[in-house]
């Protein structure tokens, strides 16, 4: 008869099973309170990540740096719609649309933005992508290139947007933003 390792399951004997895991409300009841954290991780990591950066930054002469412009968001539907029927420059990855704003608008000296992207451009993930990168790209570029007392409108396009380089992104942005004020 030949040897056969297989055994019959039923003939094991149960051995010492670990509790099923469930989490708890306070935490892991059972793990230590007093773990070492690896070297470098928590606080004193971000204190000399700060100190870096602020020795980066402490080599740029403050001449070099224009002063910020302040921006805030659009989010009144009148303001996108006025923004429509103003000025329009299309580039390969967005549009822009930028209007002056009135003498019987509040002028605070304060540029406004706002972002939109329709269902063309994707589902909910990708129109947020798009919108997230046109964010960046006006923090990038309006506080240089923008003028106070303008609403601008960037609207993401189907894939470009989500897709192009940043640079490119940035690029398009620069030069709709000339166009718009060279007219």
């Amino acid at each position: 008869m030949e040897s056969c390792d297989e055994a019959d399951v039923s003939t094991f004997k149960p051995g010492a099973q670990a509790a099923p895991w469930v989490s708890c409300a306070h935490g892991h009841q059972s793990w230590t309170q007093n773990t070492k954290r690896a070297a470098g991780a928590g606080p004193e990591a971000a204190q000399r990540l700060i100190g870096m950066v602020r020795e980066q930054t402490a080599a740029v002469p403050r001449e070099a740096v224009p002063p910020p412009l302040r921006f805030e968001v659009l989010k009144q539907r009148a303001d996108f719609i006025a923004a429509s029927r103003a000025q329009r420059q299309v580039t390969p990855s967005l549009v822009l649309q930028a209007r002056q704003r009135g003498e019987g608008e509040a002028d605070d000296g304060v540029m406004r933005v706002g972002f939109t992207c329709s269902k063309k451009v994707g589902n909910a993930v990708a129109r947020n992508r798009a919108k997230r990168r046109l964010r960046e790209a006006a923090r990038a570029t309006l506080p240089f290139e923008g003028r106070h007392g303008w609403d601008y409108v960037l609207i993401g396009r189907a894939e470009n947007t989500a897709s192009l380089p940043f640079h490119r992104l940035i690029d398009d942005l620069r030069r709709a933003i000339a166009k718009v004020h060279n007219r």
